[in-house]
């Protein structure tokens, strides 16, 4: 694909659609990027310019297109202690570096790690978010007006009913407008975005985070940085994964890893928190029909432009409005096929995905949660393939013959240990064994270390040892790592893998 193709697919293939929907996710993040920077014991301004400077950044230098980026509670709650302690301009520095050492991540290719993601927690880790948007959504339906409630069934009915009419506009565009003219014309009992914080006035500008350039200041900040572009990415990686599933088309993942680095770097620089993609915006983003870069980027500069602006217009947007928009992300993002699926799926997927959603949704840390999940799914499989193995002892004439199948590693090296145990127990043992591995392969020095003690243990009660039928990745490692050539007993190559 040539370039001009590229930029005519990625930027100008549905403008019309992915201005609209990035309109309706300005307005969704004005109150998430407020609410993270609370999280962070930090201005408002410093979030929502995050917001605005990730999103138009990544929009250009990101690797998957209609992914929404900016300001998250994934990573404010990691910096916090550092606000408390040592101040914002270190936790700029810290963004800084974060953006960094997401660059060295992407040259190190270490977003090829998500191959071993299984498809149970990205799963596990969707309905977990989804339920963590609900949860996040409770605290504007306590304790508050009739109308307010009656505004959020509204903005439902609004949402789930208009595409029913139309989809020549996004719904969750069109309840923000109905639902913020009514409450403004009637002077409604209600929350706004104003009053979660205020919010700035005038242009972000350019400024160098005002600390001092030691190695102090890096055993400072190096920690923090190394948890938020750990969280930042792995949270980034997932959701573009599940933007491409949802979708239907892929993503390049080491280019989202720079990309993400590089809109840290402005961001901080920009006098913002560090941030990354968004589940929860990207969803309604792709839902609202976006999914170019130019869905991104419009996201990014109508929230500039709405708080330079309108910013007195926009703090009069009714909370309530945006509480609908997100019960329905949460409604939507959540794998409603899950549910059913905990009966049909093996139970060893059931528990990996009901182990990410509860240590995610207990914990609140998403990075907490998908880690249990694949350890969980690394145990399961280990235990599954070390079942993938047996051992068959024939005799013939004066020699008796193992024949191995199967996959020989560190869960199953004790297995075969004991299968292949001292010769002269058994009721015909005979003087000569011949170990046949034609059917196995060993995949680690601890499979290597197994197959020394069985043949050394062979030849210390007095009998003469064979192994046969080695392929030729095996007996590389045997090569390397084994001591039977050392003992005079004949390794025996098959002749094909």
């Amino acid at each position: 694909m040539t370039q001009s193709s590229a930029l005519r697919r990625d930027w100008l293939s549905n403008p019309r659609k992915d201005i609209l929907a990035g309109l309706v996710v300005a307005l969704a993040l004005i109150p998430e990027a407020i609410g993270f920077s609370i999280i962070a014991g930090v201005d408002p301004r410093v979030g929502l310019y995050a917001s605005i400077a990730i999103a138009i950044v990544i929009s250009f230098t990101g690797g998957r297109p209609g992914m929404i980026s900016a300001a998250t509670a994934a990573v404010a709650v990691v910096v916090v202690p550092l606000v408390r302690d040592h101040g914002v301009e270190y936790l700029f520095a810290a963004t800084i570096l974060m953006g960094i050492f997401q660059g060295i991540a992407a040259l190190l290719r270490l977003d090829l790690l998500m191959q071993f993601v299984s498809r149970s927690v990205i799963t596990g880790f969707v309905n977990a978010l989804a339920i963590l948007i609900f949860m996040a959504q409770l605290p504007q339906l306590t304790d508050v007006s009739w109308a307010a409630y009656a505004m959020v069934a509204a903005g439902l009915a609004i949402i789930y009913l208009l595409p029913r009419l139309t989809t020549a506009v996004p719904s969750p565009l069109v309840a923000i407008v109905i639902l913020g003219a009514i409450s403004i014309g009637m002077d409604l009992d209600v929350n706004t975005v104003g009053d979660m914080g205020e919010l700035p006035e005038g242009l972000p500008y350019l400024v160098w985070p005002d600390v001092p350039l030691t190695w102090e200041t890096l055993q400072i900040i190096a920690p923090y940085s190394l948890t938020m572009a750990a969280v930042g990415l792995l949270e980034s990686l997932l959701t573009a994964q599940i933007v491409d599933d949802m979708t239907h088309t892929d993503s390049n993942k080491r280019r989202e890893s720079a990309g993400q680095g590089v809109a840290n770097i402005v961001a901080a620089m920009f006098g913002g928190m560090g941030g990354c993609a968004m589940i929860g915006q990207s969803v309604i983003n792709v839902t609202s029909g976006g999914r170019g870069r130019l869905s991104t980027f419009t996201a990014g500069a109508a929230l500039l432009i709405l708080l330079w602006l309108l910013g007195p217009i926009v703090g009069q947007v009714p909370m309530p409005a945006l509480v609908a928009v997100m019960i329905m992300v949460s409604i939507g993002t959540f794998s409603w096929n899950s549910i059913p699926n905990l009966r049909r799926h093996p139970w060893q997927s059931s528990v990996v995905m009901l182990a990410t959603v509860i240590v995610v949704v207990a914990t609140h840390n998403l990075a907490l949660g998908v880690l249990v999940g694949v350890l969980l799914s690394g145990i399961f499989f280990a235990a599954k393939v070390r079942r993938m193995f047996e051992v068959v002892r024939r005799r013939e004439a004066d020699k008796a013959i193992y024949t191995v199948t199967g996959q020989i590693f560190f869960a199953s090296v004790d297995r075969f240990q004991k299968a292949l145990g001292p010769e002269s127990q058994q009721p015909d043992p005979a003087d000569h064994v011949v170990i046949d591995v034609t059917g196995a392969h060993f995949w680690d020095i601890s499979a290597i270390g197994s197959l020394d003690k069985v043949v050394e243990r062979m030849r210390r009660n007095g009998r003469s040892v064979q192994v046969v039928g080695l392929n030729q990745a095996s007996a590389d490692l045997v090569d390397k790592f084994a001591l039977t050539d050392k003992t005079g007993v004949e390794i025996g190559l098959a002749p094909h893998p």
